[in-house]
């Protein structure tokens, strides 16, 4: 852990938060995940020793309380770990506004999908098992088809075949995707420009972009910078 040897609050603060990953993993917390393998799908090039490493500098510092639960480890944010939510929201509102350069290495499928999974609005879907496949382009490892399936208020995400009736497949770059989960760009322009296409019959395909929406970052407004 860093000393800054300083006694403002925001040097000691940072003692605490500002090695790599720490506040990414936070983030994951607050967004629900509390298994370790939850934890490392939200940060998919961070390594398992690492991750472990993390979570007990956190435990030791207080945000993080480890439980054992029915011989099951999980990790939740002490009262002290939840105060940080306003620190991560800023800092994403505030990356969302300045900060709109996507570099090839920022592109990750699991990321992208495991974020689309767990803040997808479900309330919108129908109740019965609905199925919406994704094939990113110019992917050309195994992320490069998933299967998003929502059934009575339950969502799971596959990156195999599940065996069920697809009601539509989405087909677009990765880029493509991901700029639109970020709010980079809005439903009807990759509709209309052919950069996304939704393949389902018309109704299903009018109400794909309600079922999906967008990431809870995206309506933040950007800034121009020039």
């Amino acid at each position: 852990m860093t000393a800054y040897g300083q006694f403002c609050p925001v040097a000691k603060a940072m003692e605490v938060l500002d090695e790599r990953w720490t506040l990414l993993v936070i983030r994951e917390m607050l967004l629900g995940s509390t298994r370790f393998n939850e934890l490392r799908k939200g940060v998919p090039k961070m390594s398992p020793a690492l991750l472990s490493k993390r979570l007990r500098t956190l435990e030791r510092s207080g945000l993080v309380q480890r439980k054992n639960l029915a011989g099951r480890t999980a990790y939740h944010l002490t009262q002290a770990g939840q105060e940080l939510s306003t620190v991560v929201d800023a800092l994403g509102e505030w990356g969302t506004r300045w900060i709109g350069d996507l570099g090839e290495a920022d592109l990750d499928p699991h990321l992208l999908m495991w974020d689309i999974r767990r803040t997808v609005p479900i309330e919108r879907w129908p109740r019965a098992r609905t199925v919406v496949a994704f094939e990113l382009q110019e992917v050309v490892d195994s992320g490069s088809h998933w299967w998003l399936v929502v059934a009575d208020g339950d969502v799971d995400l596959c990156d195999y075949d599940p065996g069920y009736e697809v009601n539509a497949v989405v087909t677009g770059s990765l880029r493509t995707l991901t700029r639109l989960w970020r709010g980079d760009v809005s439903w009807p322009e990759v509709l209309r420009s052919g950069n996304l296409v939704v393949a389902a019959d018309s109704l299903v395909r009018r109400q794909v972009p309600e079922w999906l929406g967008q990431s809870l970052l995206s309506a933040t407004p950007r800034v121009e910078v020039g």
